[in-house]
């Protein structure tokens, strides 16, 4: 009976040896081991980066600018299914934000001059600093400017209607809410405009249009922010209850001070609610409105004079 027992265990021996042996000759190991590694023991110089944990080509990297978006981008949708869509330009940490079209038809000059801003980025990129990212939405009504232009997208002067009733109804968004009366600013279900009682909408934000730029303004570190309107001829502070940011009222006297605009620190013609600029305030954005001189020019000079001035401040 021993000597059974002493043979079972010389023969486990040798059969562990024997796999050992036959382990070490043919390179037989971890899976980890032989990732990176031939069956002589030499680096396997054939086997992709990722195959070895290495960054590939595209994967971020701690000096890769988290201000770099696509040229266009898309951040929402209007009622009616239409992109709102945003314009980059530059990369730097310091994001100003340019918004036109809230107000569609009815102020398409608003519309016009943030694309005459987009081309002017487009056509001398040099003017942003290489610390400033400068985001333009020229449309953020969509719905409402179709109603006025018939035409997607960019527009000429003379797609714009004749018609002053088809331009105040093309105001608001499809579901006949003054965008600019949906922010969470003093929000109410019933706005003013001007003698008018305009819709705020059932809540703030109840829109697909103002949710947008909600959502774009938390996901961005915005430095400042310029809202186009008209007509007035003016630019305006921002605020919701806490007083004037000091960098607003900064920006406000730059502005005007540059395009020879009157410069305001409150809006009194009449008591609005649910503003965007005043949410802006809210978020802790510098936010000016600035209202062109007629609804029928978008006085481009005395623009571009402003938005040279605004970025020369924030240049380093």
């Amino acid at each position: 009976m021993k000597n059974a027992i002493t043979i079972l265990v010389v023969v486990v021996i040798l059969a562990v040896l024997g796999y050992g042996i036959y382990a070490l000759n043919t390179g037989t190991g971890s899976p980890a081991e032989n990732a990176t590694s031939t069956a002589n023991g030499q680096p396997d110089n054939s086997l992709p980066d990722a195959a070895k944990g290495a960054p590939t080509t595209g994967t971020s990297t701690s000096n890769t600018s988290a201000n770099a978006e696509p040229s266009e981008m898309v951040i929402g949708k209007s009622v009616e299914g239409r992109d709102i869509v945003a314009y980059n330009f530059g990369t730097g940490d310091t994001q100003v934000l340019f918004i036109g079209g809230i107000h569609g038809g009815y102020s398409w000059v608003a519309a016009d001059v943030a694309f005459k801003a987009i081309d002017y980025f487009k056509e001398n990129p040099s003017v942003i600093p290489a610390n400033v990212k400068v985001t333009v939405i020229p449309n953020l009504n969509p719905d409402g400017l179709f109603d006025a232009v018939n035409k997607e997208g960019r527009f000429v002067k003379a797609d714009v209607t004749t018609s002053q009733t088809a331009l105040v109804a093309s105001r608001f968004n499809a579901n006949k809410v003054d965008l600019s009366r949906n922010f969470d600013c003093n929000w109410k279900a019933t706005g003013t405009w001007q003698t008018k009682a305009v819709s705020g909408g059932t809540a703030a934000f109840s829109e697909p249009e103002s949710l947008a730029i909600k959502n774009y303004v938390e996901a961005h570190n915005i430095s400042a922010a310029v809202v186009w309107y008209s007509s007035a001829g003016g630019v305006y502070a921002s605020s919701c209850g806490s007083g004037i940011l000091p960098e607003t009222k900064t920006i406000t006297d730059i502005y005007a001070n540059a395009s020879g605009y009157t410069a305001h620190q409150t809006f009194d013609a009449y008591t609005t609610t649910g503003d965007i600029v005043n949410w802006l305030a809210k978020a802790n954005v510098p936010a000016i409105s600035v209202l062109l001189k007629t609804h029928t020019s978008a006085d481009w000079s005395e623009n571009k004079k402003g938005i040279d001035a605004l970025l020369s401040h924030y240049a380093k």
